[in-house]
């Protein structure tokens, strides 16, 4: 899965708040960027967004154990481009 944006610094920042771990990366001649590999194998990158790769909607949703500060259950949070990302908090 890739997720465009224009603020690749700040999404790697929430989305590593999320619990995914990401490594630095670029292929060739292609922008830097960054992914993380989840322990079913899939992979999620994120982009720099720009003319050509815009940041279109989009919504995510993920599980996972317990966040520092956060409460069990459901919640919705936007990422730094605004985009809808539902969080399941385990206990």
């Amino acid at each position: 899965m890739v997720i465009y944006t224009g603020r690749l610094e700040e999404c790697r920042e929430f989305y590593t708040s999320l619990g995914l771990e990401f490594e630095a990366e670029q292929h060739g001649d292609g922008p830097p960027h960054y992914a993380a590999v989840l322990h079913d194998g899939l992979v999620i990158e994120l982009y720099p967004g720009g003319p050509e790769r815009r940041t279109g909607a989009l919504r995510l949703a993920f599980e996972v154990d317990g966040l520092s500060g956060g409460a069990p259950g459901r919640q919705v949070l936007r990422d730094p481009d605004g985009r809808p990302v539902e969080v399941l908090v385990r206990e």
